[in-house]
């Protein structure tokens, strides 16, 4: 077993555009309240991670889906991480269960219009180099930990994958969650337990993502094959380096 560690702060590696992730915050926020766990939020690119050989870096376009969106998160955090946190809820909610388009410049400032924030601050994050400074640094981090996906936790270097849920835990449940999750830092060789995905649960994860699906203007892209969601539940659809009409991967 490793020295205990610190497991009162938690940094929190997210994209917005991942549902999981976005499960997985709201979870994370409840324990929050219980327990007055401390949040850092950070980022990782799911479009960096899933590029291509020879397509953009996704800070190479003008506007990038989920990279121009966290250069928006990096500028609010450096106001607060409550700043950053508001932000994250809001737009990804707006994603994940209103089927809208924060990726979209006009939706991303109308977002900060109803935070009370100044919409230019979407402009100001494009302007300002140090925000693609402050995303690639949090997005290589989990890079150089071995990760490859979110949500990513770290507990001081402590690197964790997951949890990955659709339906977060409340009350004590969420708690007992927390406390397995905490629990795997006592075990610095223990790399992996994963409950394999029947069609009921693909169905259900459809389900629960229909908003994202239905808003999303990428395919899913998963360790090199895109992703299809039908009411059958997943489905390939082919590599990820295939020619296809969308313009970007998640």
């Amino acid at each position: 077993m490793s020295e205990s560690i610190d497991t009162s702060t938690v940094d929190f590696h997210f994209d917005v555009l991942c549902p999981y992730a976005y499960q997985t915050s709201k979870w994370i926020r409840r324990v929050r309240e219980l327990n007055g766990i401390t949040i850092n939020w950070r980022f990782f690119s799911l479009e960096e991670i899933n590029r291509v050989e020879g397509k953009k870096h996704p800070w190479e376009r003008d506007w990038s889906y989920g990279w121009s969106l966290m250069r928006i998160g990096a500028l609010l955090r450096r106001q607060s991480m409550d700043a950053c946190d508001r932000w994250y809820e809001l737009s990804a909610r707006s994603l994940h269960e209103d089927g809208r388009r924060p990726h979209e410049p006009d939706v991303a400032r109308h977002l900060m219009d109803e935070l009370e924030l100044d919409p230019d601050l979407v402009d100001q994050a494009l302007a300002d180099q140090g925000t693609h400074d402050e995303v690639k640094a949090d997005h290589d981090k989990v890079v150089a930990a071995g990760g490859y996906g979110v949500p990513t936790l770290f507990f001081g270097d402590h690197c964790l994958f997951g949890p990955v849920l659709i339906d977060p835990p409340e009350g004590d449940a969420a708690l007992r969650l927390w406390d397995a999750v905490v629990a795997w830092t006592e075990f610095p060789d223990l790399y992996e337990l994963q409950q394999p995905k029947t069609k009921e649960h693909e169905h259900r994860i459809v389900e629960t993502f229909r908003p994202y699906v239905e808003a999303r203007d990428w395919v899913s892209i998963n360790r090199g094959v895109e992703v299809g969601f039908g009411d059958d539940g997943f489905h390939k659809v082919g590599p990820a380096d295939r020619d296809r009409s969308k313009k970007e991967t998640r």
